[in-house]
């Protein structure tokens, strides 16, 4: 008998395993990498505490400031990973969010959203809408954090995200305009080969969200949800790649917010391969 599977209380590859004693291996195992100036692009990096109580953090990135300080739009991330897997942190991020920056000339925000399945869902979904709330406490110019306060135009906001991501980003759009959220103006929401639970779930999902009523759960479903023609900014770009299991998530999507009534466009994108 291989010890390692009998002390094995779930495996969903190629996610999480967990063992009896509550431990959580994740896969991949990416390592952590701290902030930094990043010597050929010159953008800084840094963490930030978004709240202490729940505990939510983030890192913030900014491009090479040329010259006098300027405002320039501001994308809050939010990553993939199934909602278990994943980290602001990881050498995939802080490559990807560097480029990001350099290439848009922007300040970006990736949100370290507490994971499934030590935090449930909806947990995500509450510390990505806490993310865009303390952002718009930087209104005034006298937030928290100088380099939001600086360099950030809270009123060019677009929130990427992939995945599980960009479930959440869609989200936290929903809400803010449901809620009317003042301080920010969401300008674009950037969809990348989206997770939405429009048919079957998983068979990971009732572990990760054991309180999902199901398809008519608003959080997971966009169908399903009732201020879906609230979505706060006018436009939304969806990507789906041509061999992703994902794919049929993103049309529905498609499909559902052009029906909803929401009054925005959205662009959408087929890529070849598996994205």
């Amino acid at each position: 008998m291989d010890p390692i599977a009998d002390d094995v209380a779930h495996e969903f590859r190629p996610f999480i395993r967990v063992y009896k004693d509550g431990r959580i291996e994740r896969f991949p195992a990416l390592p952590l990498v701290p902030p930094a100036l990043d010597p050929i692009t010159g953008v800084q990096s840094k963490d930030v505490v978004i709240s202490s109580e729940p505990p939510i953090k983030a890192r913030i990135f900014i491009p090479k400031i040329n010259g006098p300080d300027q405002k320039l739009p501001l994308v809050l991330h939010y990553h993939g990973g199934a909602f278990c897997i994943g980290s602001p942190f990881d050498d995939v991020s802080q490559i990807f969010l560097t480029t990001l920056v350099s290439q848009s000339n922007v300040v970006a925000i990736s949100v370290d959203y507490r994971l499934a399945p030590d935090h449930p869902l909806p947990i995500a979904h509450h510390d990505s809408w806490s993310a865009l709330q303390w952002i718009a406490i930087h209104s005034d110019g006298k937030g928290p954090d100088p380099w939001i306060n600086r360099y950030a135009d809270l009123g060019r906001v677009f929130l990427p995200g992939e995945s599980a991501g960009a479930n959440l980003a869609h989200y936290v759009a929903v809400r803010a305009g449901a809620t009317g959220l003042v301080g920010v103006k969401l300008k674009g929401l950037i969809m990348l080969h989206s997770y939405f639970v429009t048919r079957e779930p998983e068979a990971i999902m009732p572990y990760l969200y054991p309180t999902c009523s199901g398809l008519d759960d608003p959080v997971l479903n966009p169908g399903a949800d009732p201020d879906l023609a609230k979505l706060g900014c006018p436009k939304v770009f969806l990507c789906v790649a041509e061999n992703d299991w994902l794919k049929q998530r993103g049309l529905d999507y498609y499909e559902i917010l052009k029906k909803s009534g929401w009054g925005g466009t959205v662009e959408f994108m087929e890529n070849e391969g598996e994205g």
